[in-house]
C-alpha cells in the first residue's frame, strides 16, 4: 500500500520533480502532518482546473501578506504553488544572494522549455549583480563580474558594452539616470524576477499577479462586447466590481439633444471641435464661422466670437494641431481661403492663388506651420501660415485631404474614386485605394490606418489603409450626392458616427454594421457629426435647417444639469433673433 500524507496526496521523498507539477500532481507538503496510519486514497483536488485555480488564489493571498492562510490553503489542498527550485531561486533573487541563485540556474536548467533562456537568465542575474556592485561603490568587484563573468557569456555585446561606460558614473543618482535603473533595493530585484520569470514555465513558476491579469482581461472582454462603452474612467480592477458583469445602458451614450445652437442663419455646412475638445467651431451657408467655448463643468457651450468676411459659404473647417489657428473654406466656386487666429479672432491671411482655382478642402501637417489645400477644378497646393504656396501638384482634382503623420504624406480622394499618397518632398504619388462610386468625403482615426468614407448613394465605408482592404459598410444611411461628414469618436475612437440625407445622426460600433443608435430631432439633412475627442460622452451636428444640435446622455448620467440661456445671432443685421438651449 503506497503511502500518503494527511492530506490524501501521495508521499514523496524529497523535493517534486517538474513532472509532477506538469501533470498537476499534488507534490506532498512541506508543512504536512501524518496522522495515524495511511490510507489508500486518491489527492482531494483531481481537477486541474481546480489546481490551476488553488495556485492563482494562493499567489494572490501571499501578494497580500495572507502568508499563514497561504500555508493553510497549500496543506488542506496538498498543492503547491510553485516548484521548491523555482522558490528557492526566488527567495535568492529578491535577497540578492547572487552566487545562491546562479547554483539554483542549474537546478532550473531541465525545466526550461528553451535552453537558451538559461544563458539570459544568468545574463540578468549578473547584471543586476553588477549594477549594485557600481551603486555601493566596489568598483573592483564590478568589473571583475563585468569581465569575469558577462564578457565570458558571450552573450548581448552591446549591453555589455553600455554596462561598462557605467564605470564613469561618480554617483549612485549619476548611475541610476544613465542606466534608468530604480536602484539597490526590493523593487528592482521585484522587477528582475519578474524578467526572470517569463522564461520559466508557468507550470513551474506562477508569471506575477497572475490572477489579476486573468480578471483584468475578462473585464477587457466585457467592455469589447459593450455596444455602448464609453468612458475614459481608471478602467483598472479597482474601478469595477467583480460580483456583476460589465454593462452600460443606452442612456448613457450621446442620444438626447443636450443644446440646440440657433446663432446661424442659414443652412450649417460643418462643424469640428477643437483638437483640445475646449471649442467648436461650425461653419454655414450664411458665410459666418462661430466659434464656441465649452464649459468644462457643464458641457455647455457658449458663443466665443463670430469670424466674418467670408464670400462664400463656409462648407469647410480645419484646426491647427495646437488650435491656434483655424483654416475657412468655401463651396466649388469659392477661390479664397481664410486662416484666422482663433485666439485674436484676427484674420492672419486671406488667401487667393487665382481666381480660377477651386478651394474646397484642407488639412495641416502635423507640425502646424504647412497646410494642403485642394478642388475639384484642379488645384492642389501646400502652403505656409501666410497662405504662402510652397509646393504644388497639378492636375489633381481634389474631393478631400488629410495629412498622415509621419509628416510628408498627403491623403486625397480625387474625382476618380480613389484615395491617393504624395509626398511633396519627394515628389511622388501612389494608389492606396479604389471605390466604385464618388468618394464625397473621408477621414481617418488617430492612428491613420483607418479611413471613414461617404460614399454616393452608397453609405459609409471602412477601410484599412495598410492593408488596403475594405472592412465594413455600415448600414441604415441615407446618403446620395450631398456633402456629408463622418467622424471618428468615444473612447478609444471605437464609434463611427454620420449624418444622413433622412435628417437623422446615425452611430455605429466600428465592430459592427448595424447602428446602435438613430438620433431624430434634426428637420433636414445632417450635413457633419463631429465627436468631442475630450468628453466622450459629446457628439455635435450639423444640419441644413440652420441649427447645431449637442448630444450627451440622458439627464440623469449629466455630471450637471444644463441652464437655459439665450444669445442673439449677431451675423448681420438680416439675421433673425434666435436663441440657444440648453434642453
Amino acid at each position: 500500500m503506497q503511502a500518503t500524507n494527511a492530506n490524501g496526496c501521495p508521499r514523496h521523498n524529497g523535493d517534486s520533480t517538474s513532472t509532477d507539477l506538469q501533470n498537476g500532481a499534488c507534490p506532498s507538503s512541506a508543512n504536512g502532518q501524518i496522522n495515524g496510519e495511511t490510507e489508500d486514497i486518491s489527492p482531494k483536488i483531481k481537477s486541474q482546473t481546480d489546481k490551476d485555480i488553488i495556485r492563482l488564489i494562493g499567489q494572490h493571498l501571499r501578494s497580500l501578506g495572507l502568508n499563514r492562510t497561504t500555508e493553510q490553503l497549500i496543506q488542506e489542498s496538498g498543492c503547491r504553488l510553485d516548484h521548491p527550485a523555482a522558490e528557492k531561486f526566488q527567495m535568492h533573487v529578491i535577497n540578492g544572494e547572487w552566487f545562491k541563485a546562479e547554483l539554483d540556474l542549474n537546478e532550473l536548467k531541465s525545466l526550461l522549455e528553451v535552453p537558451q533562456a538559461l544563458v539570459e537568465m544568468k545574463f540578468l542575474l549578473l547584471e543586476q549583480k553588477y549594477l549594485e556592485h557600481l551603486e555601493n561603490g566596489h568598483v573592483l568587484e564590478a568589473l571583475q563580474c563585468l569581465r569575469g563573468e558577462l564578457t565570458p557569456l558571450k552573450h548581448n555585446t552591446t549591453r555589455v558594452h553600455e554596462l561598462s561606460s557605467y564605470m564613469m558614473c561618480s554617483t549612485g543618482e549619476e548611475l541610476r539616470g544613465m542606466a534608468q535603473w530604480d536602484g539597490k533595493g526590493a523593487l528592482s530585484r521585484q522587477k528582475l524576477m519578474e524578467k526572470l520569470q517569463t522564461f520559466l514555465p508557468p507550470s513551474v513558476m506562477l508569471p506575477p499577479r497572475r490572477l489579476q491579469t486573468l480578471l483584468s482581461q475578462a473585464l477587457e472582454l466585457q467592455r469589447d462586447h459593450c455596444l455602448y462603452h464609453n468612458t475614459r474612467a481608471n478602467d483598472s480592477l479597482e474601478n469595477e466590481s467583480l460580483l456583476t458583469d460589465h454593462v452600460c445602458t443606452k442612456e448613457q451614450f450621446p442620444c438626447d439633444t443636450v443644446q440646440i445652437l440657433n446663432d446661424h442663419c442659414d443652412e450649417v455646412w460643418f462643424c469640428r471641435f477643437s483638437n483640445n475638445g475646449q471649442k467648436l467651431a461650425t461653419g454655414s451657408k450664411d458665410s459666418t464661422v462661430i466659434i464656441w467655448d465649452i464649459d468644462p463643468v457643464t458641457l455647455e457651450l457658449r458663443h466665443r466670437k463670430t469670424l466674418e468676411g467670408h464670400s462664400y459659404g463656409l462648407s469647410y473647417l480645419s484646426w491647427s494641431p495646437d488650435d491656434n489657428y483655424l483654416v475657412a473654406c468655401g463651396r466649388d466656386d469659392c477661390s479664397d481661403l481664410w486662416v484666422w487666429n482663433v485666439e485674436t479672432g484676427n484674420l492672419r491671411v486671406k488667401m487667393n492663388n487665382s481666381p480660377e482655382d477651386s478651394l474646397t478642402s484642407c488639412a495641416w501637417h502635423k507640425d502646424g506651420k504647412k497646410f494642403v489645400t485642394g478642388g475639384s477644378r484642379g488645384q492642389f497646393f501646400q502652403c505656409d501660415l501666410d497662405g504662402t504656396v510652397l509646393d504644388s501638384w497639378e492636375g489633381v482634382r481634389v474631393q478631400c485631404l488629410w495629412c498622415r503623420n509621419d509628416g510628408k504624406t498627403v491623403l486625397a480622394a480625387d474625382t476618380h474614386y480613389r484615395i491617393r499618397g504624395y509626398n511633396f518632398e519627394e515628389l511622388t504619388d501612389f494608389n492606396i485605394i479604389q471605390e466604385d462610386h464618388e468618394i464625397m468625403s473621408f477621414t481617418c482615426d488617430d492612428t491613420g490606418r483607418l479611413a471613414l468614407l461617404n460614399i454616393a448613394t452608397q453609405g459609409v465605408h471602412l477601410w484599412d489603409l495598410e492593408d488596403k482592404v475594405l472592412i465594413r459598410k455600415f448600414q441604415g444611411i441615407t446618403q446620395g450626392y450631398y456633402l456629408i461628414h463622418s467622424c471618428f469618436g468615444g473612447t478609444n475612437q471605437v464609434f463611427v458616427a454620420s449624418g444622413s440625407e433622412d435628417n437623422k445622426v446615425y452611430i455605429w460600433h466600428i465592430k459592427r454594421e448595424k447602428p446602435i443608435a438613430v438620433l431624430t430631432g434634426h428637420t433636414r439633412t445632417v450635413n457633419c457629426v463631429s465627436w468631442n475627442p475630450a468628453y466622450p460622452s459629446m457628439l455635435a451636428s450639423a444640419s441644413d435647417d440652420g441649427t447645431v444640435r449637442i448630444w450627451g446622455p440622458t439627464e440623469q448620467y449629466r455630471v450637471k444639469r444644463k441652464h437655459r440661456g439665450k444669445s442673439s445671432c449677431s451675423q448681420s443685421s438680416s439675421c433673425n433673433s434666435s436663441s440657444n438651449t440648453a434642453v
